[in-house]
């Protein structure tokens, strides 16, 4: 579930007031509700939410740090009804002998304190230290965040799965909506599944049916491909479907069963006609159009078992449905193919099934480069797991047509090792507050280290003009009341995250007064927010370039729209096929900002990180860098509290060094630059970026990180210490 943090400077009421303002009664933006089953009343800080989706928000419940509250945006009396069939008819916590939660089910509702008394949320478990089932199925993240988490803890996490769903069947309850952001994922393999009120529930008493409007077509069976989701009622042999490519998944390295080469003319046909084709790539009854990708594991890897239920579920299963496992015949099998494990003698960390003849992970290295997908602790300990391919010559990057995914961001040769990435919304995730170091017994929320320097999506990391900061303009600044009334309204949903509720405001605010350049401005800036989680990236990405356009006609002297249609033609680049050219667009854009404002310090920051970009494609490091350390300098001048500045300065001054044949210079430079930029963030409480920061600084020092992240603070706080810091 995505964060959305507000300061508390910035807010007005009418920011607080639009939330639900019919139902709840809001004071300084302190919302007051009651519990139904004791009228106990809890009042909510709105600014200070934990994240939120499409139809809710979460908040902590200050009473109880078990749970938490949930409280939808546009409550309805179907919400009520729903709620109350759930909370009535629980279904069984398979987990609940070990104190753990395997489904995050409603336990209260709550209610206005007026005399209406209308449902608007429930309470419901909190839950702490999990991750996406993604981040373990996905080697790249599963080695990053929690490396010593083996192919035996996926065989449990698949089993403990099975146990859930079997659980919410048994129930008389389908999921629905079965995807990878529904499942959470700890450490020690237990799962939990969450936004429950999504799942489809029947009321037992009526016989009606609160359906599951929504579904992801990689997880959706044949039979469903296409159809209205919200015209149809579910069955457990739905949810079955998407449970096999969930489990697929865990076992084959995040290999989804109906991804392979295309073997047929024209474009590769998307999931969903796979899907509804039966086009299992694994298929051992007819031949399919695909071949299994050079990367993906040999299915021999899987138990014997496994590899006959997969079998039935997407061959016999697509004519029948019936023929798919139930989750009772998965867990059986799962417990049958995890006693069957064997270790490794060369690593043990190394688990495969006692039908191999070698150790199929070793081998698998072998083809990745070195790449272990289970790292040794040997390995860990040294940071090895964290290390990218060896660097070769720096050379513009080739891009074979047809091979190049859309809307993902371009990898470009011998990049630095490290980068500070802002992440692009907080995820709820409180356990990892004043928590930093690398966990050797455990998954601690080890940093990501990636190979790129972007931009930061969260609005709140940046100098730059956002929805969240826009002006809530009086009539007398629009010229037309009425258009006024609704951009106060889009700017309100804009702090919300609503961003379609923002541009539907903002749109109507333009019809009113049609040469508005800051209601354009804003609408574009909620078509750039809306395209960071998007399918479709580029639609909202050129929505957002047409508004900039427009409020530019409007106001040449607008450097906000300059400033922001630089970060889209940025954002463009990363999936272009000229990048070349809407880099340069971007560095113009930023170059007429800073004409318009010349002391705004975000935007050298900006123009830093696009320049480095472009010399790395270009292949004109030298010159390139030094442009962007140019800038980086500019911006510290400026505000010497810009603490992005220098962790943007001391990557590239990183990566300098490395290919400097005398680096010392550039490497203490960039210490020194990641250093001041940690004790900043740690000065403005920024521990997200505080983190990003050591992290970086760990990279940095090498050998001596381990020392390093024993008292990081003392290290922060002091200096850096060229006889020590990297043992050279």
């Amino acid at each position: 579930m995505l964060g959305y943090k507000i300061s508390k400077s910035a807010v007005d009421m009418s920011y607080c007031s639009i939330i639900v303002p019919k139902l709840l009664r809001v004071y300084n933006c302190l919302m007051r509700l009651q519990r139904q089953s004791n009228k106990q009343v809890i009042t909510f800080d709105l600014t200070s939410s934990l994240g939120h989706g499409g139809e809710a928000y979460v908040y902590a419940v200050p009473q109880d740090e078990k749970l938490v509250a949930k409280v939808y945006h546009k409550p309805t009396e179907a919400h009520a009804h729903k709620l109350a069939a759930m909370l009535a008819n629980p279904p069984e916590n398979p987990m609940a002998k070990h104190g753990k939660t395997s489904i995050a089910w409603p336990v209260e509702l709550l209610r206005t304190v007026d005399s209406s008394q209308q449902v608007v949320g429930f309470l419901m478990p909190r839950l702490i230290g999990m991750h996406s089932i993604l981040d373990f199925y996905n080697p790249k993240t599963r080695r990053q965040k929690c490396p010593f988490f083996n192919y035996l803890y996926l065989h449990r996490t698949a089993r403990n799965l099975a146990a859930a769903v079997g659980a919410l069947h048994a129930g008389g309850y389908c999921i629905g909506d079965v995807n990878e952001s529904n499942i959470l994922v700890s450490d020690t393999a237990l799962v939990t599944l969450v936004d429950t009120d999504s799942f489809q529930v029947k009321e037992p008493n009526t016989g009606i049916i609160y359906r599951c409007p929504v579904g992801k077509p990689e997880f959706t069976p044949p039979e469903l491909q296409g159809k209205s989701f919200g015209e149809l009622d579910r069955v457990p042999e739905h949810d079955l479907f998407g449970l096999a490519v969930l489990i697929f998944q865990l076992l084959m390295e995040g290999t989804h069963p109906f991804s392979g080469i295309f073997q047929g003319a024209g474009d590769p046909p998307p999931y969903e006609a796979r899907i509804k084709a039966g086009h299992f790539v694994y298929n051992t009854g007819r031949s399919v159009p695909y071949r299994s990708t050079p990367i993906a594991p040999k299915l021999e890897i899987l138990h014997p078992t496994l590899r006959q239920l997969f079998v039935r579920c997407f061959e016999s299963g697509h004519e029948n449905p019936q023929m798919r496992p139930n989750a009772q015949a998965w867990q059986s099998a799962l417990i049958e193919a995890e006693n069957a494990l064997v270790t490794c003698s060369t690593n043990n960390l190394h688990r495969y099934g006692n039908h191999m003849k070698a150790c199929p992970w070793c081998e698998r290295t072998v083809a990745l480069g070195g790449r272990d997908p289970f790292p040794s602790w040997q390995a860990v300990q040294k940071k090895q797991h964290l290390l990218p391919h060896k660097k070769k010559k720096r050379v513009a990057p080739l891009v074979k047509s047809g091979f190049k995914p859309a809307f993902t961001k371009r990898t470009l040769p011998n990049q630095s090792r490290f980068l500070a990435k802002t992440p692009t919304k907080k995820r709820f995730n409180p356990f990892v507050l004043g928590l930093f170091g690398v966990a050797v017994l455990g998954c601690l929320e080890v940093l990501v280290i990636v190979n790129d320097l972007n931009f930061s999506t969260d609005s709140s990391a940046t100098s730059l003009p956002t929805t969240s900061d826009a002006t809530a303009p009086n009539s007398a600044t629009n010229g037309i009341k009425g258009s006024a009334a609704y951009y106060n309204q889009g700017y309100a949903y804009s702090k919300l995250g609503d961003y379609d509720g923002a541009i539907e405001n903002y749109t109507k605010a333009i019809s009113l007064n049609p040469k508005d350049a800051k209601a354009y401005v804003n609408r574009g800036n909620a078509h750039y927010e809306i395209a960071q989680h998007s399918g479709d990236p580029d639609r909202d990405f050129k929505a957002a370039i047409d508004d900039f356009n427009h409020a530019l006609i409007f106001n040449p002297q607008e450097a906000e729209a300059y400033l922001r249609r630089g970060i889209v033609r940025y954002e463009i680049a990363q999936y272009s096929k000229d990048p070349d050219k809407e880099y340069r667009a971007a560095i113009d854009d930023f170059n007429h900002a800073l004409t318009l404002s010349p002391q705004e310090a975000g935007a050298y920051v900006k123009r830093g990180i696009v320049r480095y970009k472009l010399a790395q494609y270009s292949g004109d490091s030298n010159k390139g860098y030094r442009a962007a350390i140019d800038d980086f300098n500019h911006a510290l001048i400026l505000n010497p509290q810009e603490a992005e500045a220098y962790v943007k300065r001391g990557i590239v001054r990183y990566e300098i060094a490395q290919y400097s044949g005398d680096p010392n210079k550039d490497y203490w430079g960039a210490v020194e630059d990641l250093q001041k930029a940690a004790k900043l963030f740690l000065q403005q409480g920024d521990i997200d970026h505080y983190q990003q920061a050591l992290g970086n600084i760990c990279v940095a020092l090498e050998k001596n990180c381990d020392t390093f992240l024993r008292n990081p603070e003392k290290f922060v706080l002091s200096g850096p210490q060229p006889s020590k810091a990297n043992g050279k």
